[in-house]
């Protein structure tokens, strides 16, 4: 049991209260999430953040409000990218769902330009951002190239951004200035190594008055060791890159700041030798690459298939996904077969499509999936993808590599760093790794080496790096809880059904699950009817809102704010509305227990 803070309990409140990036926002009462979902404002006016791919992060807002007046006209609105290659698959991507700009040339445009402080002797570094404007008509359209990519500025880096225009209003108020904006020149483009993506660079301690609470915090976290400073962000990449691909030992994450400093040849041999926790050998972290949130890990494995397959071919989404996942199979490329239910006797109708003739570019899927926990048959449909040449990508965040070995039968697997691997839920990130031994590594490599950017802020990277440093211990430990708290409500009377890998699809799951796995700490659990389930949700004791893998457990009514627009539809797949998905955090067993039965002792007699 770890000692945890209490939940707040007001709507709209951050998860975890007072953290200022936190990534999920307090829904205290079932009919908070209906009126979020309606826009209504008696929620929507006091949410403090949310869920950063559908909610703009107050300081996201902020900056771009500012950057819009300054380079955009009255009559448009703007989003913020952190580089040149995203803003353009926004624009081109609004081109083609936006009518007006189908019609009318120059609607979408992009600004381009760094903000830089105009203090010379400032060590604070210069960011490069690119702003798409457009129509404030068309912004709903440009929200789903946000939700859907994931390619997005952290709300750390328009954090840093507005500390550098507040300084330099400050500076233009005490000496008559207005520059604040340096717009790029010419075809110069921004010196990579100078930005605080990848430089060694210390951040500058500001005036007290300005940065006293921010000093503090990065003193207290530096001085005792749980973070690194930022001028080790490099380093802290690099070690998150040995940590996923399974070949960083407890001997180096215990030497950060000296055992990274560079890879040597000897370095990445050495890890190609090893089994490593991926239980395959010859992975390293040259095959690791990092993304500022597991939907963009799963935006650019697609894009990476259709680079290097062949685009006219449409892609699988194998069981009932994560909402976003199956947007983008749909919406970028030549389109997707879905495979909702994601059983035995759907591989079926798959294969007897293939030996029909047709022809696939790729297959996604989940392990377990998200809501329903189920496991697809991997191991057979890698053998199809063997026989019929076409990339098999698997997302891991739910199962994480601690329980399940899934990169074994996949070219590409994806994960979402900001779930249990970070926990604290207060930084996002995603990664992809590839298998070096399949067919396909080489050319996937090849197009990389062409495509990939490091567009991940470094203050994100220190804080995931620290915070997955206890990210298999965090795991077990929620493994062995949720397990017992599972086995509790699936005798419950009032319980219809549990929802878990271990009652779930559970042959296809144990056919992966490591050695020392367990069958993580996500569940659905259904009551008899929204009724009951309101009430089971509005008297759980613990943290209710999006996102999953916390420290603290975590419940939402899934069905209602993943598919609120789509409830019938998603029923038809076994999601149905009154669904609630808990995942378990560290408080105890005894804990868990408690808050539980309490919750269902609420619940109407059936």
């Amino acid at each position: 049991m770890v000692c945890l803070p209490e939940p707040p309990t007001t709507v709209g409140s951050a998860i975890p209260a007072h953290t200022p990036h936190a990534v999920s926002v307090m829904f205290p009462t079932w009919q908070d999430n209906v009126y979020y979902e309606q826009g209504d404002p008696r929620v929507t006016s006091k949410m403090e953040c949310g869920y950063p791919r559908f909610f703009i992060h107050p300081f996201i807002q902020k900056l771009c409000t500012r950057l819009v007046q300054k380079f955009g006209k009255p009559t448009e609105a703007g989003m913020l990218f952190p580089s040149r290659k995203v803003a353009e698959r926004c624009r081109n991507f609004m081109k083609r769902t936006y009518l007006p700009a189908q019609q009318t040339s120059g609607l979408i445009r992009i600004a381009e330009f760094e903000i830089a402080s105009v203090d010379e002797t400032s060590e604070l570094q210069r960011v490069p951002m690119y702003i798409v404007l457009f129509p404030k008509d068309a912004f709903p359209v440009a929200k789903q190239f946000w939700q859907h990519a994931g390619d997005n500025v952290s709300s750390r880096m328009a954090e840093y951004c507005l500390r550098i225009l507040d300084a330099n209003d400050s500076i233009a108020s005490s000496q008559n200035s207005s520059a604040m904006y340096e717009p790029k020149r010419g075809n110069r483009r921004y010196v990579r190594a100078s930005h605080p993506h990848n430089i060694e660079a210390q951040l500058k301690k500001e005036t007290k008055e300005e940065t006293c609470e921010a000093e503090h915090s990065a003193y207290v976290e530096e001085r005792y060791g749980r973070n690194l400073p930022v001028i080790y962000a490099d380093r802290a990449k690099r070690a998150l890159r040995r940590r996923i691909a399974g070949v960083l030992t407890e001997a180096e994450s215990g030497e950060m700041m000296e055992q990274f400093s560079q890879t040597t040849a000897e370095d990445l041999q050495h890890q190609r030798q090893l089994k490593g926790a991926r239980g395959i050998r010859g992975v390293s972290e040259e095959d690791v690459y990092l993304f500022p949130c597991g939907m963009s890990a799963i935006f650019h494995a697609h894009r990476l298939a259709l680079a290097v397959g062949d685009q006219s071919l449409k892609s699988v989404c194998f069981g009932f996904p994560y909402t976003d996942t199956l947007k983008i199979l749909q919406k970028f490329g030549a389109g997707c077969y879905f495979y909702g239910i994601g059983e035995d006797h759907n591989i079926d109708e798959l294969e007897e499509r293939l030996k029909g003739g047709e022809r696939i570019l790729s297959l996604f899927c989940e392990l377990p999936s998200n809501p329903l926990l189920k496991s697809p048959n991997l191991k057979r449909l890698r053998q199809l993808a063997d026989a019929y040449n076409f990339f098999i990508v698997v997302d891991e965040t739910i199962g994480n590599f601690c329980n399940v070995g899934v990169l074994e039968w996949a070219d590409m697997a994806v994960s979402s760093l900001t779930k249990v691997f970070s926990g604290d839920s207060n930084v996002m990130g995603g990664s992809m790794i590839l298998n070096p031994n399949r067919q396909f590594y080489d050319k996937l490599k090849k197009e990389l080496a062409n495509d990939y950017e490091d567009i991940v802020w470094a203050e994100d990277a220190v804080f995931l790096e620290r915070n997955s440093r206890t990210f298999k211990e965090r795991a077990k430990s929620i493994n062995i809880d949720a397990e017992t708290l599972c086995d509790f409500l699936i005798k419950h009377p009032k319980v219809v059904s549990i929802f878990y890998p271990k009652y779930t699809c559970r042959e296809n799951y144990d056919a992966v699950k490591t050695p020392d796995g367990g069958y993580g700490g996500l569940f659905s659990i259904i009551l008899k009817s929204e009724k009951h389930a309101a009430q089971f949700y509005d008297n759980l004791g613990c943290a209710k809102g999006p996102s999953l893998g916390t420290n603290f457990t975590l419940a939402s009514p899934y069905t209602i704010l993943a598919h609120f627009t789509e409830l019938d539809w998603a029923e038809k797949f076994g999601v149905p509305k009154h669904l609630v998905r808990v995942s378990v955090g560290l408080e105890g067993k005894e804990r868990l227990l408690a808050m539980f039965k309490k919750a269902l002792d609420a619940v109407d007699d059936l």
